[in-house]
């Protein structure tokens, strides 16, 4: 069950001098937006290079991998997101966020992930996961048309797996899962987000 927002699991108040970049180019910006400051910190919507200045951790939420990519070569973010991300800010992707990050897209995570993998749609589903380094027990994980991590380098560490697919994982600064955890209320992710300092 999702605790209060704005309350840290250690009883810790978040930081809220922290500011968080969502990728608004297309998805659900606008909830990981109010999750970001429930917990304390500031959202900022990121379109251009020029919004990612000053950032202290960055949320690449779902949506449509390919409109996402057009949208961010359109806007000239790759390089200046690789940089972002290169520097240790702490980024989490979220669903197609997880794909934006793989070895074929940002080429920052040392993953290939499967599109869909789960199947179209119709095939979504919800599901109660542990995932490591989350206290609290288990999150209520809502997946739609979500992928997984088809191939994975040694440094890539997974905190939860579906029938042995992984579906969250970490490497350095960066965290990816395949679910959607704005729209569990679940905000524990988002949390791990802010406690993460600039170096991972």
């Amino acid at each position: 069950m999702p605790r209060t927002p704005g309350h840290a699991a250690n009883g810790a108040e978040p930081d809220a001098g922290k500011l968080v970049g969502i990728l608004a180019l297309q998805g659900d910006f606008e909830a990981h937006a109010k999750m970001v400051r429930a917990l304390g910190a500031q959202p900022r919507e990121v379109r251009t290079p020029n919004d990612l200045e000053d950032l202290d951790a960055l949320i690449i939420p779902g949506g449509e991998s390919t409109v996402m990519t057009l949208g961010i070569e359109r806007e000239g973010l790759a390089e200046p997101l690789r940089d972002l991300v290169s520097q240790g800010t702490p980024v989490l992707g979220t669903c197609a966020g997880m794909i934006m990050l793989d070895r074929e897209h940002l080429g920052l995570l040392d993953v290939t992930t499967r599109r869909n993998a789960f199947g179209r749609q119709v095939r979504s589903f919800e599901a109660d996961l542990d995932v490591d380094g989350i206290p609290g027990g288990p999150m209520h994980a809502v997946f739609i048309r979500a992928p997984w991590v088809a191939e994975r380098g040694p440094a890539v560490q997974v905190l939860a797996s579906v029938e042995e697919h992984p579906v969250a994982i970490r490497q350095g600064n960066m965290i990816a899962v395949s679910f959607h955890p704005e729209l569990s209320g679940d905000d524990r992710l988002h949390e791990m987000l802010l406690a993460m300092n600039g170096t991972g």
